[in-house]
């Protein structure tokens, strides 16, 4: 039997056009969440059909509504809803029914041991179509292939995070895609558990192709947060120092071909080239210095350190 814990738990939801489906979302996650300590957050990001009043209809003392004044985007959605959850766990879900709440008493047991600051689901048998899958895919692949977290379904919006890891997460942009990363960035250890996964009940999907665009140029950032945050001389400074070498390469090449066979280079577009090449790298090798100096006052102005220290033990016992 799933035990059960007298912990807060906290479900921050980000909604959209939900109004069919929110009332009935409710139900079902009270019906899977008997016995437990809960409370619901839906974060309303700016609903223009009737979501906000069949929330304030339902007149439910575990719910909690955040209207925001504008339509911010589902990671801001979910920063919002973090941010006032006051649970010792904090789940993540989408607002379509495609997530079913009966897996969330199958994942908390992983959180409540201790050994994992994150729980996410996988996606049995997923019911999407095409369009949203392939985004999916994509993003899973380019996740595996340039870091170490091998997580076969970055998509899946259920998810259990103990409340350190969450109110660190910096979401911004479109960051909510790949959450199980950023908590990865931040040190957290991490359980993957297949979950169920439903037809959308009603309404319609807000995403499309579009999305395969954004999430090769976030994963892009990612990349270089991930691996040249704390050293960007070492990513702008050695491609400075390349395209500076090739350009100088260049023109030696066409000085002795000028100087040793008396050939016209005035015209040729290799000296463009060979130019470009030169201040390219030298604004390259500049852009990196500059940046050097903004994460060091990154770090300095605000007494951060570069660094997270999960526990530390003196004979065997924890400090």
């Amino acid at each position: 039997m799933t035990p059960i814990t007298d912990a807060l738990l906290s479900i921050v939801i980000p909604l959209y056009n939900e109004e069919d489906n929110v009332v009935l979302l409710t139900e079902k996650i009270r019906e899977s969440l008997k016995g437990y300590n809960y409370q619901i957050i839906y974060v309303d990001d700016f609903s223009t059909d009737q979501t906000r009043f069949r929330i304030k209809a339902m007149k439910d003392p575990k719910v909690c509504l955040i209207a925001l004044k504008k339509n911010y985007g589902q990671s801001l959605a979910l920063a919002a809803g973090i941010d006032y959850a006051e649970g010792e766990f904090i789940i993540t879900m989408d607002g379509d029914l495609q997530n079913d709440p009966l897996d969330i008493p199958e994942m908390l047991p992983y959180a409540l041991s201790g050994e994992y600051d994150v729980v996410t689901g996988i996606r049995q048998k997923r019911k999407d179509s095409l369009i949203k899958k392939i985004p999916s895919k994509i993003a899973n692949f380019l996740v595996r292939r340039v870091t170490k977290l091998d997580i076969k379904d970055n998509g899946c919006a259920l998810k259990v995070f103990t409340k350190d890891i969450a109110k660190e997460l910096n979401l911004y942009g479109e960051m909510h895609r790949f959450i199980t990363l950023l908590a990865f960035l931040e040190g957290a250890q991490i359980k993957q558990v297949p979950v169920r996964h439903h037809a959308r009940n009603a309404g319609v999907s807000k995403y499309g192709l579009e999305r395969v665009f954004k999430v090769v140029a976030d994963m892009m950032l990612l990349l270089f947060i991930r691996k040249y945050f704390q050293r960007p001389i070492h990513l702008f400074g050695i491609l400075g120092v390349l395209l500076v070498a090739l350009g100088l390469l260049i023109n030696v090449y066409l000085l002795i071909v000028k100087l040793g066979f008396g050939q016209d280079i005035g015209t040729r577009p290799l000296l463009i080239f060979g130019m470009m090449f030169i201040l390219a790298g030298i604004q390259l090798f500049t852009i990196g210095i500059v940046m050097e100096l903004l994460i060091r006052t990154y770090y300095e102005s605000q007494n951060k350190r570069p660094y997270r220290i999960k526990k530390i033990t003196i004979g065997g016992k924890s400090a």
